[in-house]
């Protein structure tokens, strides 16, 4: 295994041009975009910034996400509180436990990106509608 090599900060190394020794595997672009592997980790975060001031709990975020499976939300949730963009607090006090989610400061910074993506989206919502969808897409 190689060592791996970090970019300096303040040194952006994925311009046009550069060498291809600079697009690293582990670069922080490559590792932000990682967190987007499923479509339900924005739309988590963005659920839980914009429709419930940060925190909320597994069953209320799941009424909130329509189209996403119990399954498919407790697994995106423990992704994203193992790669520490939310903390999962347990009540263990009531029967059954609480769950409770809710956005670290790094979560609440990656919120922001994310609102500007959603903002994007809003704006531009003809043009993604005449977008021809994925084989994959629901979206008919």
């Amino acid at each position: 295994m190689f060592p791996s090599k970090k970019a300096p900060k303040g040194n952006p190394l994925m311009k046009p041009g550069s060498p291809d020794s600079e697009w690293l595997e582990d670069c922080a672009p490559r590792r932000v975009l990682e967190l987007f592997a499923t479509k339900w980790t924005s739309m988590i975060l963005h659920a839980l910034h914009a429709r419930h001031g940060g925190s909320a709990r597994s069953g209320v975020l799941l009424r909130s996400l329509p189209g996403i499976s119990k399954k498919m939300l407790t697994q995106t949730l423990r992704e994203l509180a193992d790669s520490g963009l939310v903390n999962r607090e347990v009540e263990e006090a009531v029967v059954p436990p609480s769950v409770m989610y809710s956005l670290t400061p790094l979560g609440q910074r990656l919120v922001e990106p994310i609102e500007m993506i959603y903002d994007w989206a809003r704006a531009n919502e003809g043009a993604l509608d005449a977008l021809r969808p994925r084989a994959t897409s629901r979206r008919r």
